[in-house]
């Protein structure tokens, strides 16, 4: 019978190294009051001038709809995002970070950068452009939309 050496199975080891990434980076952004899904729409936001559906939100980050759903309700009430009616569809709720929504966004990424440069510090600077490949090429064997594409 085969075994299975968990420490070397390759979707263990991506899951267990993207757990400590999320988990450094969280410190950060609790500070703001917001966990970790909280973070994933408001970075998905953030990085469009115009709303975006709940859907579209769960689609990029790989959220549970649930989960999603929860994260956008602490937003609103936080006063970092608001719903907006789907011109096309009004069953489609379009959210859209509010002013503040768009200052804590501005607020967090130079922290967050910094702080993904300081955990991939150990990697050279071809090392690095391996790596954003590597995960690319991984990206697309499992049909995932690469970055800034969806």
């Amino acid at each position: 019978m085969d075994r299975l050496n968990l420490l070397s199975f390759a979707p263990f080891r991506l899951n267990r190294l993207a757990t400590e990434f999320s988990n450094a980076l969280a410190a950060d952004y609790a500070r703001f009051g917001i966990d970790i899904p909280e973070w994933r729409v408001l970075a998905t936001l953030g990085q469009h001038e115009g709303p975006r559906s709940a859907a579209y939100v769960v689609r990029c980050t790989r959220t549970h709809k649930s989960r999603i759903s929860r994260a956008v309700s602490h937003l609103i009430e936080l006063g970092l995002l608001e719903r907006q009616e789907s011109g096309d569809d009004r069953r489609e709720i379009m959210l859209q970070l509010t002013t503040q929504g768009r200052a804590t966004y501005a607020e967090l990424v130079p922290i967050l950068l910094e702080r993904e440069a300081k955990l991939l510090s150990g990697l050279s600077e071809a090392q690095r452009r391996d790596f954003d490949r590597l995960l690319e090429v991984l990206e697309e064997s499992l049909g995932l939309a690469r970055r800034g594409e969806e």
